[in-house]
């Protein structure tokens, strides 16, 4: 039995809360993704395209492998003289597939998983965190033509790097949207593409790094209650239009001429809301488009925004535990680079929507309090073996995997002991003073 055939056996013991596997992740999705991005294959291939999409996503799900051993052991090839591949046939037939089609299965099927997780709400919105990571890239003439190194006053970095900005769901840490592009790009821009791939009924969570109020602006004009809250920036300057409480007040900030050029349809001035509190001795001020104090309580926004690491603890996920801390990609050419991001966030949100059946059939316990680490060890294992299970055994496989959620809770988060400092690096030698 196929991993394609096991996972569709397995959507069929699901929870009626969600969505079946085989609804967004079976052949017939992938087939019309390829089609709807131009990619088709006349020749009968041992490795189909419509497989080669579950290759990529074992590039990231299985990080020490070669990528022919990775086929094998998905066990996605076709019947044919040889129970192996050659190792060459791979980067052939992933340059065949391009990056298109694997881009196009993770916008499909993270449209899909959002609708059948029951996401908790605030106030009516779902919380959204947005932020931005860089990836490294091998050093080869071709990346190095395409993405740029990063540098400082000292040195440059030593590989070409692609800057990735993500937005995630902060419960479920399920992305709902990714662009990414050369490190030259700004985060500005990159997050500028996720604004049409944003919900409505929305609370997006910003670094102080997107102050921008021309995105900011177009940001919450784009949809029905799009929200957004970013903490105020150093010298930042505004006008008080009215006063609601201590610490709580409804503020204009002009755009500067430079913003008003790069946004030319923005508006002149973004009508936000001030909200300052004191905290552990130090005052947190934020700006927010929830303007309505009656609806949205000023005591909770700045408490609120901690929720923001969730997405920080994301891509430490991402990076650190399914990727095994191995930073650098494989791909050495551009577009491959590219389909093997494509292909990391779909890995990703693959064993986020699996975490989340899990947590849901707990009581009262989220997405984000199960360990990824564990879990996602444990799922890729069972992912592993499955295809060497019989269809009958199926359901007891399921039922064990949702009786072993209960194993990857998480104790209660204890408070920070030591502040947020960097750190000073032991010296070889006696400093002289």
């Amino acid at each position: 039995m196929q991993l394609s055939q096991a996972l569709d056996s397995i959507s069929h013991f699901s929870p009626e809360t969600f969505s079946s596997l085989s609804e967004v992740l079976d052949a017939e999705l992938i087939e019309q993704c390829l089609q709807e991005s131009g990619t088709v294959t006349l020749r009968k291939r041992r490795l189909p395209l419509e497989t080669m999409v579950w290759a990529v996503v074992g590039m990231a799900l299985f990080r020490d492998m070669p990528m022919s051993r990775i086929v094998n052991q998905l066990d996605i090839l076709l019947p044919g003289k040889r129970p192996f591949i050659a190792p060459s046939a791979v980067p052939q037939a992933r340059q065949r597939l391009g990056e298109a089609p694997v881009k196009r299965v993770f916008e499909q099927t993270q449209s899909l998983w959002h609708q059948h997780t029951p996401h908790p709400h605030w106030c009516n919105l779902r919380l959204l965190g947005v932020d931005g990571v860089m990836w490294r890239t091998p050093e080869t003439d071709e990346n190095s033509q395409v993405f740029a190194r990063t540098r400082n006053r000292h040195q440059e970095s030593l590989y070409p790097q692609v800057r990735m900005v993500c937005q995630m769901e902060l419960t479920s840490h399920l992305l709902t949207g990714v662009a990414f592009d050369s490190a030259s790009v700004s985060e500005y821009r990159l997050a500028e593409q996720l604004i049409d791939s944003t919900p409505d009924h929305s609370l997006t969570l910003f670094d102080r790094g997107f102050y921008s109020l021309g995105l900011l602006d177009a940001w919450h004009r784009a949809g029905e209650e799009r929200h957004w809250l970013i903490p105020v920036r150093k010298g930042a300057r505004y006008e008080v239009v009215r006063r609601f409480s201590r610490g709580n007040c409804l503020v204009e900030i002009s755009l500067s001429p430079q913003a008003r050029k790069q946004w030319p349809d923005a508006r002149e001035t973004v009508t936000a809301r001030l909200i300052t509190k004191k905290t552990k001795g130090k005052e947190i001020a934020v700006f927010t488009s929830m303007v309505d104090p009656m609806r949205y309580p000023a005591a909770d926004i700045i408490d609120l925004y901690s929720h923001r690491w969730e997405i920080e603890l994301g891509y430490r996920e991402m990076k650190q535990y399914m990727l095994r801390n191995k930073l650098t990609l494989r791909s050495k050419k551009p577009e491959m680079v590219r389909q093997e991001l494509w292909g990391v966030v779909l890995a990703y949100n693959l064993l986020r929507f699996q975490m989340a059946r899990m947590a849901y059939s707990l009581k009262g316990v989220h997405p984000n309090q199960l360990s990824f680490n564990q879990a996602s060890t444990w799922l890729i294992k069972e992912l592993t073996l499955m295809p060497g299970v019989s269809p009958g055994k199926v359901p007891m496989v399921i039922n064990q995997m949702m009786e072993m959620a209960q194993a990857f809770v998480l104790p209660d988060r204890r408070e920070r002991v030591y502040p947020r400092s960097v750190k000073k690096r032991p010296q070889r030698y006696a400093v002289r003073r």
